[in-house]
């Protein structure tokens, strides 16, 4: 699907926006892009004009939202099928997203975009064939770009996180010509797609799943035994797995997950909020 161009709103920005007006100022600047860029929008009593277009002040916005011109009105960059699927302003620009009320990526400390930044540095990517498993708002894969990676091959099994993904200015576009082709993003179930990767096809591999609770399939040492497959000898992964119901049952999944991946044939560690591992 193609990226969307117009402005996206916070709540903040609408008001600002439209402080400015009532102020009588002729233009207002800031960030129409979840502060990727700054622009300037030219005001008028009854529109605003960014990039040559007209659009209505907008009517009170909802806190924690970020919305889009769907050609009619601005509406909310959210989505129900089955789950409720919404994007999330962060202070840090990059907005994170949340499946029925659950962050999917951390916002409090860091920015989710340098936390990608982090957890990717530890495969080394410049230059290598990265799998990208599990894809979300493709952190990780615009982490690998910008690091130089030869090519990524990306998954994504939810069509609403895929929507998510166009209307995101922090997310790469596949069809970027900055990118020259090198990421390829496919809707498709990573845990079924992975039997018909070709053996020893990556050079570094990152695995973001869903908690066990959500994707145990994702934790399987069937499907470990599929990624020790398709990476080459001394290829690099990082595997999130956060610290999940450590408190209330005591049970540690990172050292759950790092045991399944060396009997898998990896080389395993604990590093930052998941596993680091190398292919023996």
């Amino acid at each position: 699907m193609p990226h969307y161009s117009g402005p996206l709103l916070t709540r903040p920005d609408a008001e600002a926006l439209c402080a400015a007006r009532a102020a009588g100022q002729p233009a207002w600047s800031g960030s129409l892009d979840l502060g990727r860029s700054q622009g300037q929008a030219h005001l008028h009593d009854e529109a605003w004009e960014w990039r040559g277009q007209r659009y209505p002040y907008p009517a009170a916005l909802k806190d924690r939202t970020v919305y889009y011109w769907d050609g009619e009105d601005f509406a909310a960059v959210s989505r129900f099928a089955g789950s409720l699927i919404k994007l999330v302003p962060t202070s840090w620009g990059a907005p994170t997203f949340e499946i029925d009320g659950i962050k999917m990526l951390p916002t409090s400390k860091t920015s989710p975009l340098d936390d990608a930044r982090t957890k990717v540095a530890l495969i080394q990517p410049r230059g290598k064939a990265v799998l990208d498993t599990c894809g979300g708002l493709g952190y990780f894969a615009a982490c690998c770009l910008d690091a130089g990676a030869a090519r990524i091959e990306s998954f994504e099994k939810n069509a609403s996180v895929l929507w998510l993904r166009t209307l995101n200015p922090w997310s790469p576009d596949p069809d970027a010509p900055e990118h020259a082709g090198r990421l390829r993003l496919n809707h498709g179930d990573v845990s079924q797609a992975i039997a018909s990767l070709p053996a020893a096809e990556f050079d570094a591999l990152l695995h973001d799943p869903p908690r066990f609770g959500i994707a145990g399939e994702l934790y399987s040492q069937t499907f470990y035994d599929h990624l020790a497959r398709v990476l080459r000898r001394g290829g690099r992964l990082f595997h999130y797995t956060g610290s999940p119901n450590k408190l209330t049952t005591g049970r540690d999944v990172p050292r759950e997950v790092a045991k399944r991946l060396e009997k898998s044939g990896f080389k395993a560690e604990l590093a930052l909020d998941g596993v680091f591992a190398v292919k023996r």
